[in-house]
């Protein structure tokens, strides 16, 4: 469905305006030489840039011929402000001739951001057209730091309509899909930005993550990236469709080609302050850490609510043997089941059954990865009440049905009771993992299957605890790739397929492994054949440095094993699939 004719015309015009732009765009130099600095890092494109070797305007030229190229494969930008790039890139080049001096830290390194950050000139529509051509007054204030800094704004890139999915897709902008593999989805909510950073589109981007939106794309797309502590970035200048939401804190943070870029990113924007804008920001800057010699990691591959994929799993056992050839402990853990903390989530998320969060479709068609969330959310409570006893008793999945019965509307002491539950996870969480086997990290999946095929998030919103998990104990998690899904490696066997040998949610395990109600099953090894898989590396909350730290230590323990790994070029030089 398209919607009315006024969400056509808009969306029209829109796209219009973007090819216009795009088209628009020359490059002074052939794309032959642009790849010493698409495979340059952050660190050497500003050193680069200070030896003389390079300049700015070189530098942006080459990302922003690539980022149309990187358009071209996955839809992945909203805006351009290519021409507002290469006069910045001038600018600092005129600076630089003359003083010799750099901005500072990225000085030069051409950016992407997710559409909801404001960019003064441009829209943030997060894919309403109600919101577009309402251009925003003054930058975002992560974006103000960045560009203070010596970095290029180059363009904003795409979400799923509301942000509330793991698939970018919306009336206005379309579907960005996946660099490996046009037939499965790049994730979401930063979907379009893990899609440019893979494609070298742009030099390293910036996202947010309320429940995954900063792991699942980069675990998707086979990029890095950390979702830090609440408050280590301020949030102030991102749009949002529910304002006030306070439940699970949403938070800021960087996607790279690297660990090092990552980091690099956190140690000049951890604290720095945005004068009291984000009444939630944590006025701490970047500390360095020193880690233990011999760290101490848990890891699992089922958390109780899902089971990880063969190919997950075998990233995750990849990993733990990379590490501890290196010395380090790994012991395999049990956590708290994730069942109790998706019924947390959902609880609080739905509270208002999503009323205000659609609040701003006017006349645009809600896409389907939407509707089962609310408009079940929305159904008389007998239904919902008989619905979930159905599932549970005649199904036999209480888990599914647990989730089922709380997405609902709320009333404040319902919605407060959810947050002192919260907490009490919270401090189970403390207790049973960290405190109990004494460790420094974490090692885990970011998500039962390695991608979702276009369309996949409408039957599985559910799979976002993975991720969710760790929004909800507001732990820093990072997203690590560790290789690629191998047909013959990563087969279904009966450990998958027997449901006597699972223990989570009968109905979603079967949509994985054995279909269900008449749809094949979503793990299709062969249809995945060559595309990423990533784990998450995690942390106590507030120890964002150390997660860092660990998440270098396994990838250069992985890089032992597997040889040169991912980085830039990576999704280029992978032979790429239409379907």
């Amino acid at each position: 469905m398209w919607g009315s004719s006024s969400t056509r015309e808009i969306s029209a015009a829109k796209l219009s305006e973007r090819d216009r732009l795009i088209s628009a765009f020359t490059a002074t130099a052939s794309v032959e030489d642009h790849e010493k600095f698409l495979n340059a890092s952050v660190k050497d494109i500003v050193s680069r840039i200070e030896a003389g070797e390079w300049t700015a305007v070189q530098v942006v030229e080459a990302y922003i011929t690539q980022a149309i190229a990187a358009h071209k494969a996955t839809n992945c930008i909203t805006e351009v402000l290519f021409e507002q790039a290469i006069k910045q890139a001038k600018e600092l080049d005129t600076d630089f001739a003359s003083t010799k001096k750099l901005r500072g830290p990225f000085h030069g390194v051409p950016f992407s951001i997710k559409d909801q950050f404001s960019v003064t000139g441009f829209d943030s529509t997060i894919g309403f057209t109600q919101w577009a051509n309402k251009p925003a007054k003054s930058n975002a204030v992560l974006v103000q730091q960045l560009v203070d800094l010596g970095a290029v704004p180059v363009f904003k890139t795409n979400v799923p309509q509301t942000m509330f999915s793991f698939e970018s897709s919306n009336p206005l902008w379309g579907r960005t899909t996946n660099p490996y593999n046009s037939g499965y989805t790049s994730g979401g909510s930063s979907g379009g930005e893990a899609a440019a950073v893979a494609l070298d589109g742009s030099a390293f981007g910036i996202g947010s993550d309320i429940g995954g939106s900063l792991r699942i794309p980069p675990g998707y797309c086979g990029v890095y990236s950390l979702k830090p502590s609440a408050g280590r970035i301020s949030r102030s200048g991102a749009a949002s469709p529910d304002k006030g939401f306070e439940g699970i804190i949403d938070v800021v943070g960087p996607i790279g080609r690297s660990v090092e870029d990552v980091d690099l990113f956190c140690r000049h924007i951890f604290g720095r302050h945005d004068n009291f804008a984000d009444q939630m920001f944590v006025p701490v800057p970047y500390r360095d850490i020193e880690l233990p010699q011999k760290l101490r990691f848990g890891y699992y591959t089922n958390d109780g609510f899902v089971k990880a994929s063969p190919a997950n799993r075998r990233a995750v056992m990849e990993t733990v043997e990379a590490l501890r050839k290196e010395g380090h402990e790994c012991v395999e853990i049990e956590i708290p089941d994730a069942s109790e903390a998706m019924e947390i989530f959902t609880s609080l998320l739905s509270s208002d059954a999503y009323r205000r969060m659609t609040s701003h479709l006017g006349p645009d068609p809600m896409e389907d990865f939407l509707s089962l969330p609310v408009y079940s959310s929305r159904a008389p409570g007998f239904l919902r009440s008989m619905a979930a006893w159905l599932v549970e008793n005649l199904i036999g999945d209480p888990k599914f049905a647990a989730v089922a019965r709380v997405t609902c509307a709320k009333s404040l002491g319902e919605y407060n009771g959810w947050n002192i539950k919260k907490n009490e996870y919270n401090d189970t969480f403390y207790q049973k993992v960290w405190k109990d086997y004494s460790l420094d990290g974490i090692i885990c999946p970011v998500q039962a299957l390695p991608q979702l095929p276009n369309g996949g998030a409408t039957d599985l919103l559910p799979l976002a605890i993975g991720t969710a998990l760790y929004n909800v104990v507001n732990s820093p998690a990072g997203a690590v790739p560790v290789t690629q899904v191998d047909a013959k490696k990563d087969q279904l066997t009966d450990e998958w397929t027997n449901p006597a040998k699972r223990n989570g949610s009968k109905i979603l395990e079967n949509m994985l492994y054995n279909g269900f109600m008449g749809k094949k099953a979503y793990y299709d090894v062969e249809g995945m054949e060559g595309m990423p898989v990533g784990i998450q590396v995690v942390g106590k909350k507030y120890e964002d440095e150390k997660v860092l730290g660990m998440m270098k230590v396994v990838d250069e323990a992985l890089k032992k094993v597997n040889g040169s790994g991912f980085g830039p070029g990576t999704a280029r030089k992978a032979k790429q699939v239409t379907k």
